[in-house]
């Protein structure tokens, strides 16, 4: 038995359908397709948020406030591109993902300066004075993320100049001569670096300031380029794990160890 249904049910179907498909978007580039465009996509691809499968995001955990923590490296570059509300921006959203209650830093207004305050002076009094305002009565956790280290620590390189090597090639007449000059503009170099970053995070009880507990996470950001020319034919990439993206990680990392210790 067939059952023919309507034109007008069957586009209402395809409508909803549509309505929830993830959005997609062109590639608007003029070198979209081509082999460089695709080593960098790959490379990009690498790179892009994912996210993260928390093992206990179908419970709920207590309600809690991120304060804006420490970035304590030495690291110019690093302390030049992050405060410490960056990375409280990118620990909200995980916590958030978590199945965490998170009462965000932008709906406190300044009273966020005051409970920073208290619970890093580890102040009880001033913390229960805080805390018994409103929405804040709910909370059990007070979550801080402090960047203690970023250090490159280590850089290796190699290439090749064939210039050296191609002058010797008149010493051979005229067929050592054609190779030399071929080998002489040829030239490779490639450089890697690899860094380490470690992030530390802390729990403490929202009405006694107290610690309950803490942990350290530290990955490995390696960054890197090559570049080759062959008469006059020259090709190179570079790319690798950027310090935003390696934030974003250390936090998911550090999250999901909360979520799967202390929930």
């Amino acid at each position: 038995m067939r059952i023919h249904l309507p034109a007008v049910a069957i586009a209402a179907a395809l409508l909803s359908v549509s309505a929830f498909a993830q959005p997609k978007f062109g590639n608007a580039s003029p070198n979209a397709g081509s082999s460089t465009s695709q080593a960098a996509n790959a490379a990009a691809d690498q790179a892009a948020y994912q996210e993260v499968d928390y093992t206990n995001k179908g419970r709920k955990g207590p309600p809690l406030i991120v304060i804006p923590g420490d970035v304590k490296s030495n690291n110019a570059s690093f302390t030049q591109k992050f405060g410490p509300n960056n990375i409280a921006d990118f620990a909200e959203l995980e916590l958030s993902n978590a199945n965490f209650p998170v009462l965000e830093r932008s709906n406190l207004g300044p009273m966020l300066n005051e409970i920073s305050l208290a619970y890093n002076m580890g102040d009880p009094q001033e913390a229960r004075k805080v805390m018994r305002m409103g929405k804040l009565k709910t909370t059990k956790w007070i979550v801080k993320f402090d960047i203690l280290k970023a250090e490159q620590i280590s850089e290796n390189k190699k290439g090749f100049d064939g210039r050296a090597i191609g002058a010797l090639g008149g010493l051979f007449g005229t067929g050592g001569a054609v190779a030399g000059h071929v080998v002489s503009n040829v030239q490779t170099a490639e450089v890697t670096g690899v860094w380490l970053v470690g992030m530390r995070y802390k729990i403490m009880n929202a009405e006694t300031t107290e610690q309950v507990a803490q942990g350290y996470k530290e990955l490995k950001m390696e960054v890197g380029a090559n570049a080759t020319s062959v008469m006059g034919v020259s090709n190179g990439a570079k790319g690798g794990v950027g310090m935003d993206t390696m934030v974003q990680r250390l936090v998911q990392t550090a999250v999901w160890d909360i979520d799967n210790k202390y929930k």
